[in-house]
């Protein structure tokens, strides 16, 4: 069986609302549970390959301040 993970994540999340969208990365977050990774990279992925350099830029500096706080 080829289950490709992008593929099923980008189906049961299109047409969803940012409300529905926000409920999916809460509830995984808090779960904490690591075979929910690779959804979330998934999202950051589509976020990432939308994105402009500006918003890239962005992004990586949020990212290099919250990693610099851990």
């Amino acid at each position: 069986m080829d289950f490709q993970i992008r593929d099923a994540i980008t189906a049961n999340m299109t047409n969803n609302t940012a409300e529905d969208i926000r409920g999916v990365v809460e509830d995984a977050i808090k779960r904490g549970e690591e075979h929910l990774l690779p959804g979330l990279g998934v999202f950051f992925e589509k976020l990432w390959n939308s994105s402009d350099d500006t918003e890239k830029s962005k992004i990586t500096g949020e990212l290099a301040q919250v990693f610099a706080a851990t």
